[in-house]
């Protein structure tokens, strides 16, 4: 009887072993996808700041050309967000909220299609 048991804790324990390795094996796929799409995000982040980064040029170059003062305006901009959103929410909560949607627009993009 004693081998009979040990047969099939071995068994067991085989099964186990081997559900464990395909769990295994799965998650390593899924890391090496997702750090693929890392990889691949990063790139295209890289090359859209890039060409942020040489719009941003050519705004200046035009700013300049016809005479904006582009702190000017992007301050001006910035202060009649603020009280839009004051006016909006009155918290303190969603006037930080535009805060941060502000770090991450750039001030020609916003500035631009307002002056049109």
């Amino acid at each position: 009887m004693g081998f009979g048991d040990t047969a099939k804790r071995i068994q067991t324990l085989a099964d186990k072993a081997e559900r464990t390795y395909q769990k295994i094996s799965e998650l390593r796929d899924e890391v090496e996808d997702t750090q693929d799409t890392v990889n691949d995000t990063a790139e295209r982040v890289q090359g859209l700041e890039n060409e942020m980064a040489e719009q941003r040029a050519v705004l200046d170059a035009v700013a300049e050309e016809v005479g904006v003062d582009l702190d000017s305006v992007s301050t001006e901009a910035h202060i009649t967000e603020a009280e839009a959103a004051a006016d909006e929410g009155g918290n303190g909560a969603e006037g930080e909220a535009g805060v941060e949607n502000d770090r991450g627009t750039p001030d020609a993009d916003d500035d631009e299609p307002s002056e049109n």
